[in-house]
This record gives C-alpha cells, sequence and structure tokens, in this order.
C-alpha cells in the first residue's frame, strides 16, 4: 500500500526558512517509484510542481519560481523525501504536497503522478 505523509510545515516571516519531509513506506520506495516531487497549491490556484527528483540518477528538476531557494534530498535509510526552503517569500504560501510515479515524462505535471500525500500547510507572512 502506498503512503506518503508530509510534515514540517509551519508559520514563518519573509526571508525565513523551513524544512518539509515527506515519508514514504517501504513499498514506495522499493517497489518502483522513481520520480518523487513536491507539488504545491495556493487558494484558487492550480496544483503546480515546485521540484521532482528521478531516484535513479537523482536528477532533480527545479520550477524556476524556487531555483536557487528550495532543495530537495532524499534519506534511504529513512525513506524520507526532504524540501530545504530558504529565503521564504510570501508567493510561497501554499498547502505542499508530496507525490511519487512509476514513471513520467513531465516531472513538474501533476498529472502525472498517482500517489500523493494529505498535505502540510506552509505560510509566509511579509
Amino acid at each position: 500500500q502506498v503512503q506518503l505523509v508530509e510534515s514540517g510545515g509551519g508559520s514563518v516571516q519573509a526571508g525565513g526558512s523551513l524544512r518539509l519531509s515527506c515519508a514514504a513506506s517501504q513499498y514506495t520506495y522499493g517497489g518502483g517509484f522513481y520520480y518523487m516531487a513536491w507539488f504545491r497549491q495556493a487558494p484558487g490556484k492550480e496544483r503546480e510542481g515546485v521540484v521532482a527528483i528521478y531516484t535513479g540518477s537523482e536528477e532533480s528538476y527545479y520550477a524556476d519560481s524556487v531555483k536557487g531557494r528550495f532543495t530537495i534530498s532524499r534519506d534511504n535509510a529513512k525513506n524520507t523525501l526532504a524540501l530545504q526552503m530558504n529565503s521564504l517569500k510570501p508567493e510561497d504560501t501554499a498547502m505542499y504536497y508530496c507525490a511519487a510515479a512509476s514513471f513520467t515524462w513531465a516531472p513538474l505535471r501533476a498529472d502525472q503522478y498517482p500517489y500523493w500525500g494529505q498535505g502540510t500547510q506552509v505560510t509566509v507572512s511579509s
């Protein structure tokens, strides 16, 4: 059974940092889910891809809006996916979701991912 559970969200002032974690079930990590990603969705907006990682090569794909500020990483021993967010801006405010897929031809497209966590809220105040 696929399970993804996010944590680490919260409220922070602009310029601050947060670290999100996604706890993945053993099946997710070892069962051929080669793409894992973070998405976010603000009220009234579409869900957008933030960053994705191809676990086969560790190649990562970042949205232009977060390049240089966010970093994705994996801890295989703990079956976790992390998102380090620095220099946060008010426009980063959103619900953040962890997602997994066996394959995708567009790593930052939400419709490519069949498995999702429940989300964790990030709020950045100015």
